[in-house]
C-alpha cells in the first residue's frame, strides 16, 4: 500500500526553495530509469526532524531515496563527506540544500560537529539520510553489513526518530560498482519504511553499537521482506574477510 495521494506536503516542500528546480531535474530522470513503489510512507514524519537510516548496495541507490522522499513531502538531504563540501560549486550546492557534512572519527572536535549537526536540525525541523554502512555493502548477497554508530549517535543526541528503511530492485539498474544500465527503463524498485526505532535504552555512548546493531537488524529485516527472504542472522565484518571497509570493492 502506497498511501502516496493521502500524505499532504509539508511545508518545507511547499517553501520555494533550491530543491523546486532539482526535483524538476532529478524526478523525472530516476523516472526513466525506475518506477518506484513505496510502502510504509505513514513512518516518515510529515514535519520535524528525523534520520532515515536505509540499506546501501548501489551508487544509484541514493537516486532512489531521494526522489521517494520528495514524493513523501520531504526534502531529501544527505550526510555528505567532509571533503565534499571544499570542493567549488559543489560545496557551494552542498550547503544550498542544507546537507550535512560527515564528521570525522571519533575525537572531541567529530562530538561537538554531531551535536551541532543535530541543533540545526532539529532547529530547522529537517530530516536527514545517512546510511549507517557508511559505504557499499560488502556482503556478497547484497545483505547489509555491520554498521556505523554515527546514525544513532546524530539522532540520540538530537532526540530524533530513527526511521529504518530498505530498497530491492536498484541492483538491476546499477549492479554494487557497476556499470548503470539505460534499457530497458523503468524497472520495478520497491522502496520499504518501517516505524520509527525506540533507542530510549541506548542513550549511554558506551552503546552506540548495540543501539547500530538494533537499527542494522531492523533494515535487515525489511529488505528481507522485500526479497521474500529470511536474512542472515550475523551482519557481515568486512575486518573477518580482509575487506576494507571504504573505497570499492575488490573483487
Amino acid at each position: 500500500m502506497t498511501v502516496l495521494s493521502r500524505r499532504r506536503a509539508s511545508a518545507e516542500k511547499r517553501t520555494p526553495s533550491v530543491f523546486w528546480p532539482l526535483a524538476g531535474i532529478v524526478v523525472p530522470l530516476v523516472g526513466w530509469f525506475a518506477k518506484i513503489e513505496i510502502e510504509g510512507a505513514e513512518h516518515l514524519p510529515e514535519e520535524g526532524a528525523y534520520v532515515l537510516a536505509p540499506n546501501h548496495y548501489s551508487e544509484f541507490d541514493p537516486l532512489i531515496f531521494a526522489v521517494a522522499t520528495w514524493r513523501l513531502g520531504r526534502a531529501p538531504r544527505f550526510m555528505a563527506k567532509e571533503s565534499l563540501f571544499r570542493v567549488p560549486v559543489l560545496g557551494a550546492a552542498l550547503r544550498a540544500t542544507g546537507m550535512v557534512p560527515v564528521a570525522r572519527a571519533s575525537t572531541a572536535a567529530a562530538a561537538r560537529e554531531t551535536i551541532a549537526q543535530a541543533k540545526q536540525l532539529v532547529e530547522h525541523g529537517r530530516g536527514v539520510i545517512v546510511y549507517p554502512e557508511g559505504s557499499l555493502t560488502r556482503e556478497p548477497d547484497l545483505w547489509p553489513m555491520r554498521g556505523k554508530t554515527g546514525a544513532v549517535r546524530l539522532a540520540l543526541i538530537g532526540r530524533l526518530p530513527v526511521i529504518p528503511a530498505a530498497s530491492w530492485g536498484v541492483q538491476e539498474i546499477m549492479p554494487r560498482y557497476g556499470k548503470l544500465r539505460i534499457w530497458p527503463p523503468r524497472r520495478h524498485v520497491r522502496v520499504l519504511l518501517g516505524p520509527a526505532i525506540d533507542l530510549s535504552d541506548y542513550k549511554g555512548s558506551a552503546q552506540h553499537a548495540a543501539a547500530t546493531d538494533l537499527v542494522m537488524a531492523e533494515i535487515a529485516g525489511l529488505l528481507g521482506r522485500l526479497r521474500g527472504e529470511a536474512p542472515p542472522a550475523q551482519r557481515w565484518n568486512p575486518a573477518e574477510h580482509d575487506q576494507k571497509e571504504t573505497g570499492r570493492l575488490e573483487s
